[in-house]
């Protein structure tokens, strides 16, 4: 099954898919990422997606999150909202689609996961997740946090402050230290991917 990667960064995301069942993975973003894990090309994630989608099985987005962050007032810089005319590229094409982001972004929270629903109570990082189908119903624990956490800014706690944690704790051994910062965990996506490839399957695709 192929699947299309979108504003990829170094390969989180895409790692969990490839868990799920996904052998053939393209990334797309608009800076180089040597260390992406898989096919990667560099290039506009809309370009890209409106001349290309229509090959894939299924399509992820990660469109920049800046723009819906505390961090923008914390560094009080603009950025643009990519989230929504990607969402209706999506919709144009007529493949499963998934987008992810973070809490506040303009999109439905159709899915919301962290690392404390995977064991990972230090890890507190919340995302968002809109399906273009209907998922089963979805029972998962309550959303319990340790004391000490690593940041979603990317500053580690007492106990979590080195790359080499970082690794660790988000099951990612090949990043650097702001790769990881940006990087989805790839159980997230490992466990939302296999409810993609059975959706897939049941209508006949892949």
């Amino acid at each position: 099954m192929r699947l299309l990667d979108l504003f990829c960064g170094a390969g989180g995301a895409a790692m969990g898919y490839h868990r799920a069942g996904f052998d053939e993975i393209v990334g797309i973003d608009n800076r180089p990422m040597p260390r992406y894990p898989f096919t990667f090309i560099q290039a506009d994630a809309l370009e890209y997606v409106v001349a290309h989608g229509h090959e894939f099985d299924a399509i992820h987005a990660s469109p920049p999150c800046q723009a819906f962050t505390v961090a923008r007032v914390i560094h009080g810089r603009p950025h643009s909202d990519s989230l929504t005319p990607m969402r209706i590229a999506l919709q144009h094409i007529g493949k499963p689609w998934i987008i992810e982001n973070v809490p506040n972004a303009p999109m439905r929270a159709d899915l919301i996961l962290c690392g404390s629903i995977f064991g990972k109570p230090q890890l507190k990082r919340h995302r968002y997740f809109e399906f273009s189908w209907e998922l089963p119903l979805i029972l998962l624990p309550p959303c319990s946090h340790a004391k000490q956490i690593i940041s979603v800014f990317g500053h580690g706690g007492h106990i979590y402050n080195g790359v080499r944690s970082w690794r660790e704790l988000m099951g990612i051994d090949w990043m650097t230290r702001d790769e990881l910062a940006q990087a989805i965990p790839p159980a997230y996506t490992e466990f939302i991917g296999r409810y993609l490839v059975a959706h897939l399957k049941a209508v006949g695709a892949g």
